[in-house]
């Protein structure tokens, strides 16, 4: 189990690395086989969500 700490160490970086992609548009540059399993692990934590509600 990770700690709260961690968790928040995480979400912090999750968010820096969501601010930077947006300004580098990184995720664009990536390859094509990056950016499909990308939107499918989004698409996948999406339909977790909905379901957890």
């Amino acid at each position: 189990m990770t700690s709260s700490r961690q968790r928040a160490a995480a979400r912090r970086n999750i968010k820096r690395a969501a601010a930077a992609a947006k300004r580098k548009r990184t995720i664009a540059h990536l390859p094509k086989r990056t950016r499909t399993a990308l939107g499918k692990q989004g698409a996948k934590v999406a339909k977790q969500k909905r379901r957890a509600a």
